[in-house]
This record gives C-alpha cells, sequence and structure tokens, in this order.
C-alpha cells in the first residue's frame, strides 16, 4: 500500500517531530511516500535543493500513485489544503488527523466535507488508532 503522508512546511514545522512519529508508524503499514516531511532538518522554507516546480510536479507523481492520504492538520497549510483538494478529485481515501487545541478549530471546508475522514487526537498512540481504523475498515488492508 503506498500512503501519502501530507504535513506542514512552508506553514510552520512546529510539529516536525510528531510528523516524524507518525511517519515511522505508518511506514509499519505500508511504503510511505512522502518520508521527507518527518525530517527534522527540513524548515518552513521547504526543501531548497530543488525548484518550486520540481516539487510539484513530483509531488502530483506520488498523489496519483497514492492508495491513501493521511494528512495532519492541526497546523493550517495552503499546500495540504491543496492536497486534499486534489485527492478530493481523484477520489483518494483520505483520512485527517487534527489535535485538540483549545481556543482553535478545524478549517470549516476541511471538517464539513464528508468525503474526508476527519478524526481529533491528543497523542500519537490516539493517532495510530485512527490510523489503525481508517486502514483496516475503509480499505481492508
Amino acid at each position: 500500500m503506498k500512503i501519502y503522508f501530507a504535513g506542514a512546511i512552508r506553514g510552520g514545522r512546529e510539529d516536525a517531530q510528531l510528523y516524524k512519529d507518525i511517519i515511522a508508524y505508518l511506514d509499519t503499514r505500508g511504503h510511505v511516500l512522502t518520508e521527507h516531511i518527518g525530517d527534522p532538518d527540513l524548515r518552513c522554507k521547504g526543501e531548497e535543493s530543488i525548484t518550486d516546480q520540481s516539487i510539484y510536479n513530483r509531488d502530483m507523481n506520488w498523489l496519483r500513485s497514492a492508495d491513501v492520504i493521511i494528512a495532519e492538520v492541526t497546523i493550517p497549510s495552503l499546500g495540504v489544503g491543496y492536497e486534499l483538494g486534489i485527492a478530493k478529485q481523484y477520489k483518494i481515501p483520505t483520512l485527517c488527523l487534527y489535535r485538540t487545541i483549545k481556543g482553535k478549530r478545524l478549517s470549516a471546508m476541511i471538517n464539513g466535507d464528508e468525503t474526508l475522514q476527519c478524526q481529533t487526537y491528543k497523542c500519537v498512540d490516539e493517532a495510530k488508532i485512527h490510523i489503525n481504523n481508517f486502514l483496516k475498515l475503509e480499505h481492508k488492508v
């Protein structure tokens, strides 16, 4: 199973370690196409060794080939929102994970879209439960 993991890069890297932990778990369930999202050395400027066009082309190819999308959407990100729109267009099953933070709410455009499965969580272990349920129940892995 090919898994496209989406998380904020240029929107902020505060959750890089969290992304790394989730990706490590996803690696036990399939092949993660976007492991670099969890790289703690990747900064807000993103990948500087390649052009934005190259990143776009690569990521679009990965998206088209993905069996599922799992997105951590706590940190608002234009790129992640774009990827979710593409996933919807391609009818790729998508799980959005959102940490509950006092005073903040998930975008209504994400949370209100019934084609996206949105789940709140407080810790990585809880996120793993949502991932397991998503993969087992929805996609018979």
